[in-house]
């Protein structure tokens, strides 16, 4: 749709840069766009989506807890507005190794959008206007502003595209379809277009939500409780721990049976998933129930987890049976599930199809390779999650400002963040359904815990300018006390004594024949930093995450070590760098399926070329060697 606006320009003073969306990864992108001193405005075709959860009420989980404490050491907002509305916490995976401990909090939705949205509205630099957007306008390759449903022209001079499930979305069940967006909101219908004919190679996707049901229609004594952490551990390295310490609301589990497998086989033909009326790709980690059916035929139960959607409503999200079936399928699927016989659903399960686009037309800086000033972050890049689409939102609102700024893009790679993996993956592999992060898509994931998020990356968001001075002598004086006590219980000696032999004995560890370090006692695997307290007469009094620091960096010492030569190869093929300009059609040793793809990616080093699907060892050798002689 096209308008006549020129008279526009002249009333309008314009904006550095504009962020259209405002779900989770358009609050990231605005707030630090404008945080960077940057004119922003961020457009929603609804204010009151912003900072929406459509799907499941929570924030974190494994790997994606990683993400919201990266994201928060940026200088990020997510894991304080979540420390501030949740509702129940807890910390998974804690029967494992460091590296795979992920925070996961349970969100009072409606409390969590107003929250964020405050933050947004008295944010300096940064205006909210509900309106959509149907052009993005560019000259000679370059952004030079967006255009209005109603034909209004804002000129910017950066742009940033955090679409969400929004374009051209359609929600379907059974027969009905409607072109709506998430929760019945408008689609953005017009967007599309305008990117195909800037050249933007578009996917089509889908992802699906649960039903949501009536918590006084359940019968919980049929269910399993699922209670929150004794000890809350908060998201975000500002919040104080004692302040997260709350009464916690319960969650619920509950199982799938051969009764409800039956249903849902029975009506496959009804299942648009099935029956050819849903064109999208869906997740595959995050299968509908019907696709859990069909896919796996030997299990005979699948886990449903009932969990509350807020302390003010009634409504109950159904986890794990997401479903596009019709509407008289799902009541007879839910209800022959223990505790939801007489479930009441207040909205109806349904899948969603959208517009996205395929991320590897992205830098790393998650700008567009032919488009200038064009940034794209969130679902809109082929991703799933609140969190996924945080951490993508936050690093392309920093790098539209440091486009402004005169300034390379930041660029965080593997060995340094969940966050560098997550979009290396998109900008680099072929992706033909939504990726969803996992902690073994990351190589160096013991370097990359979830609790040395700080460690890792608050000194860049400090240089970019989203982290204060005096949370970054925070962390530097942390930084300090890890360092002293590591070297003082690696020089403390412990001798044979009866305390120590009675310490020993109280964890089940082997008696001493000898004097011993405190360090080497501590990597013995059944005791601890925590648990030597008493034996350790010289201990400082420090803080928890000093103490959670020292103990996992003595314990893991040598398997960190070993991870740390393994990121010292990776580097080196970093920044073996690769010329904007080069002809990888002239390099004749380069296998023709090597060539196709090296030009499509455009590689930025060896070591991005070398994770490209299709280029093989020795089609790097071979770069390597032309690049040598060239």
């Amino acid at each position: 749709m096209k308008y006549s606006a020129n008279s526009v320009w002249e009333n309008n003073d314009g904006y550095d840069i504009a962020v259209i969306g405002a779900g989770h990864a358009g609050c990231e992108a605005a707030l630090a766009a404008a945080r960077l001193g940057f004119r922003t405005v961020m457009f929603t075709v609804s204010v009151d989506s912003i900072a929406l959860m459509p799907c499941n009420p929570n924030i974190g989980g494994s790997s994606k807890g990683h993400l919201v404490r990266e994201v928060d050491a940026l200088g990020g907002e997510m894991g304080k507005v979540i420390d501030q509305t949740f509702i129940q916490s807890k910390m998974l995976n804690k029967s494992k190794g460091p590296a795979v401990h992920s925070l996961r909090a349970q969100a009072d939705k409606a409390d969590y959008s107003r929250a964020m949205r405050q933050v947004l509205e008295e944010q300096e630099n940064l205006d909210i206007r509900q309106m959509e957007i149907t052009d993005i306008l560019a000259e000679d390759g370059k952004v030079t502003g967006v255009q209005t449903y109603s034909g209004c022209i804002y000129p910017c001079k950066a742009v940033v595209l955090c679409t969400g499930t929004y374009l051209r979305a359609r929600c379907i069940y059974g027969d009905v379809s409607t072109n709506t967006g998430p929760n019945g909101l408008q689609s953005a219908n017009h967007l599309t277009e305008c990117l195909k004919n800037l050249g933007i190679k578009m996917y089509r996707f889908k992802t699906g939500t649960p039903a949501r049901i009536a918590r006084n229609s359940i019968d919980f004594s049929k269910m399993e409780e699922q209670k929150g952490d004794e000890r809350v551990v908060p998201f975000s390295f500002t919040t104080d721990p004692e302040s997260v310490q709350i009464d916690q609301v319960s969650c619920w589990l509950t199982y799938t049976n051969e009764r409800t497998h039956e249903i849902i086989r029975n009506n496959l033909d009804r299942s648009p998933l099935f029956s050819g009326a849903i064109e999208g790709t869906g997740p595959r980690y995050c299968p509908s129930i019907e696709d859990k059916v069909v896919k796996f035929p030997d299990k005979n139960r699948h886990q449903v987890f009932i969990e509350p959607e807020g302390i003010h409503t009634n409504e109950m999200y159904v986890g794990g049976m997401s479903s596009s079936l019709p509407e008289d399928v799902q009541y007879k699927m839910y209800r022959s599930v223990p505790g939801l016989e007489k479930a009441k659903i207040v909205r109806n399960a349904y899948a969603i199809e959208y517009d996205c686009i395929d991320a590897r037309q992205l830098k790393s800086t998650l700008e567009f390779k032919n488009i200038e000033g064009l940034f794209s972050g969130g679902q809109f890049n082929g991703s799933s999650g609140y969190e996924e689409a945080a951490a993508q939102g936050l690093i392309a609102g920093i790098n539209a400002a440091r486009k402004l700024q005169g300034k390379d893009g930041i660029i965080i790679d593997r060995s340094q963040g969940y966050i560098g993996v997550l979009i290396d993956d998109l900008v680099t592999k072929e992706s033909h359904e939504p990726y969803r992060m996992m902690t073994s898509r990351a190589e160096y994931r013991l370097l990359l815990r979830q609790d040395n998020a700080d460690i890792r990356l608050t000194r860049i968001g400090y240089d970019v300018g989203l982290i204060s001075r005096e949370r970054y002598q925070r962390l530097l004086d942390k930084e300090r006390m890890i360092e002293e006590e590591l070297k003082r219980v690696e020089h403390t000696n412990i001798g044979t004594s009866s305390k120590v032999r009675d310490v020993l004995e109280k964890y089940g560890s082997t008696p001493l024949n000898s004097g011993t370090t405190l360090a080497e006692l501590i990597r013995r695997p059944e005791l601890s930093y925590e648990k030597l307290k008493e034996i350790d007469e010289q201990r400082p009094d420090l803080p928890y995450d000093v103490q959670e620091q020292v103990d996992i960096n003595i314990k893991y010492d040598g398997y960190i070590k070993r991870q740390m030569r393994q990121v010292e190869q990776f580097k080196k093929l970093e920044k073996k760098k690769i010329p904007e300009d080069i002809n990888y059609d002239e390099i004749q040793s380069l296998r023709i399926e090597a060539k196709q793809k090296l030009n499509q990616i455009r590689p930025a080093s060896i070591g991005q070329a070398s994770r490209i699907s299709g280029v093989s060892p020795a089609d790097i050798s071979v770069l390597l060697v032309y690049l040598k002689l060239s």
